[in-house]
């Protein structure tokens, strides 16, 4: 089952247990009628973030909600684990929930999953090479703060975020590039809430190329 058809289902299964038809579903969610609704519950619209979003709201559900499922292939039996969004990209300022720029899915373990909340993360450019590369895909746990030498996404001074490894000291922290072509980004204290550097998450582990 693809991700279509999975929100899909996920979609007429809440429809059903809110007692809505598909006309008042369409009413809701500013659709036409309740032929796009049938569309989008048989799995044949790309449906955008904002329209996630939207659905999010009148059924009381997390965005995350629509990717995390257990799908079982009932050939082998064999458990895929949790569906979790991949970003092209992270913005300054824009909660990770809200971001549109979904270009794939993930899984992860069911036991991961019950530790936080994550997201996968294309990296671009060569910063973090050799070890990672421009179109790897990175899981990140969603947290604020992160241990020393751990790999983290951090935004700077506004800007999209960006993948390094956090070296804390007793003033401040660096943020740390694998290629030594990339020189050391120091932040003091009053630098970290200032201009300000925040961490969005840390990374877990390391995929492959899209």
């Amino acid at each position: 089952m693809g991700i279509q058809e999975l929100i899909g289902l996920k979609i007429k299964t809440l429809r059903q247990q809110h007692h809505l038809s598909q006309t008042e579903l369409a009413l809701k969610t500013g659709y036409k009628d309740k032929t796009a609704i049938s569309k989008i519950e048989k799995g044949l619209v790309d449906l955008p973030q904002s329209k996630l979003l939207l659905f999010s709201s009148i059924f009381n559900v997390e965005i995350s909600y629509w990717f995390d499922d257990k799908i079982v292939d009932s050939d082998n039996n064999r458990t895929h684990g949790i569906k979790i969004p991949v970003l092209g990209r992270v913005a300054a300022g824009i909660p990770v929930e809200a971001i549109e720029e979904i270009i794939d899915t993930e899984e992860i373990t069911e036991e991961l999953s019950k530790t936080g909340s994550f997201f996968g993360l294309k990296l671009k450019g060569n910063s973090m090479e050799p070890r990672m590369c421009e179109n790897d895909v990175v899981i990140v746990r969603q947290q604020s703060d992160a241990e020393d030498g751990d790999i983290v996404i951090a935004t700077v001074n506004g800007d999209e975020a960006t993948c390094k490894r956090l070296k804390k000291y007793n003033d401040g922290i660096a943020l740390l590039s694998n290629n030594p072509n990339y020189e050391p980004m120091y932040f003091s204290n009053n630098e970290i809430l200032e201009k300000p550097v925040r961490i969005i998450g840390k990374v877990v582990e390391l995929r492959g190329k899209l």
